[in-house]
């Protein structure tokens, strides 16, 4: 019997989930599971605010966490992926030449990138914190300014004030700066803004609203208003842009270029050997709206199409579990935080935790988070089933059946109990 072979592109918070998910639920014999991943660690990217201000983080050994689990782990960067010949071209992270992987079910988490949204000057002159390299950019060059140098954050969203705040923190001496399109903090309750504008201007950060940045030099930024704000430092943080590997396959994809899947499943709408998770994907969560990208979507996106696969190639029933919202979760420096609590379509109310205890709720929830990689398969039970598809050479013939039958059971039900709740937002 030849195993199915599962193929997992990257392993962020969705990827990694999804493979240790995958290797809890299926036996070693049946499946070759392999997680393809261009760094060998596994970076905290809800932390990247912190590296950029100059905190050391925890190495996390992909290999270690996964030592043990059946997991293949594959240093490698993904140069394109055939879902119509079913493989996936790599190169080594030595620069090594390129190879093809092939699979009989993908899971996609490639995720995404800073989005400079074609503003003139950002990809010349202005620094990001959406990946390691980034960070590490930023940090050498927060360190290299002198006393008094400006700083500009571009952005209100979470990874702006986290990123503003953390600098000021790190930094008072330097000049920083805030400039939001909109209000400040104008998705947050009243309670939730008037702690924002305490931490910022006790942090000495000057904020200006209704400034939609429109062009970045290297020795400032340029608003519509036509005001120019000193920065030698321009940090862009406005929002993320999927990676774009996914636009170059013929999956069906959204304006945005990300892949459309089914809400329950996270199954590609095009394709139903590609899975797709996280940032790269989008699907409709409570009332209708896209989930937003964010660690607190895309986990238990993962946990949804691990389930799903695992339910496919075993003939059981698939899990309906929806996704909702409960918080958001922000860190304004190392001393003081911000917890939102939201509607289940992920809208402010009026609660909101503040100080010294969001801190250590969002503390909690990040470790929470890195934990349940690091330890992929415990803390749920673990219920490994046989497979019903036999070899990779029959399955057009049996995974159709198989999955007619498991579907033909499952039909219009949903599963009676939750799994535990998702994530909290971050």
């Amino acid at each position: 019997m030849q195993q199915h072979r599962i193929v997992v592109l990257g392993a962020g918070y969705a990827g990694a989930s999804a493979a240790g998910r995958l290797a809890r639920r299926l036996h070693r014999q049946d499946v070759a599971l392999t997680l393809v991943n261009a760094e060998p660690d596994f970076v905290e990217r809800v932390r990247l605010h912190q590296l950029a201000a100059g905190q050391e983080l925890r190495p996390r050994p992909l290999r270690e966490m996964f030592g043990g689990t059946g997991v293949e782990l594959r240093v490698a960067r993904v140069t394109a992926v055939d879902v119509d010949r079913k493989t996936v071209a790599v190169t080594g992270a030595d620069g090594a030449a390129r190879e093809e992987i092939a699979y009989d079910t993908l899971v996609y988490a490639l995720g995404s990138q800073w989005d400079h949204g074609g503003v003139p000057g950002v990809a010349e002159h202005a620094h990001d914190v959406a990946s390691r390299a980034g960070a590490l950019r930023l940090r050498d060059r927060l360190a290299a300014l002198a006393a008094g140098r400006p700083v500009v954050v571009v952005g209100g969203g979470l990874t702006g004030l986290e990123t503003v705040t953390e600098i000021a923190e790190a930094r008072p001496d330097l000049a920083v700066a805030l400039a939001v399109r909109g209000a400040l903090g104008d998705w947050l309750s009243a309670k939730a803004r008037a702690h924002l504008r305490t931490v910022l201007d006790g942090l000495g950060v000057t904020v200006h609203e209704h400034a939609d940045v429109t062009s970045v030099e290297a020795d400032r930024v340029t608003t519509a208003r036509g005001a120019d704000l000193p920065s030698d430092a321009t940090v862009w943080t406005t929002g993320f842009a999927v990676h774009p590997l996914a636009a170059a396959t013929s999956l069906r994809l959204t304006d945005a270029g990300q892949i459309a899947v089914e809400a329950t499943t996270m199954r590609s709408l095009s394709h139903p050997d590609v899975y797709a998770v996280g940032d790269a994907a989008v699907t409709a969560g409570p009332g209708g709206k896209p989930l937003r990208m964010s660690c607190a979507s895309g986990t238990p996106m993962a946990w949804q199409a691990a389930d799903a696969i695992a339910a496919r190639l075993t003939g059981t029933r698939v899990p309906r579990i929806p996704i909702r919202y409960y918080q958001q979760c922000v860190s304004l420096g190392r001393r003081d935080g911000l917890i939102q609590f939201t509607t289940a379509d992920d809208r402010a109310v009026e609660r909101a935790l503040t100080g010294r205890p969001a801190v250590l709720y969002k503390e909690l929830v990040c470790k929470g988070a890195a934990w349940a990689v690091a330890h992929p398969t415990l803390g749920l039970p673990t219920r490994r089933r046989r497979g019903a598809v036999r070899t990779v050479a029959t399955e057009g013939r049996t995974e159709g059946r198989t999955e007619e039958r498991a579907q033909g059971r499952t039909e219009g039900r949903t599963q009676g109990r939750t799994q535990g709740r998702t994530e909290a937002g971050v």
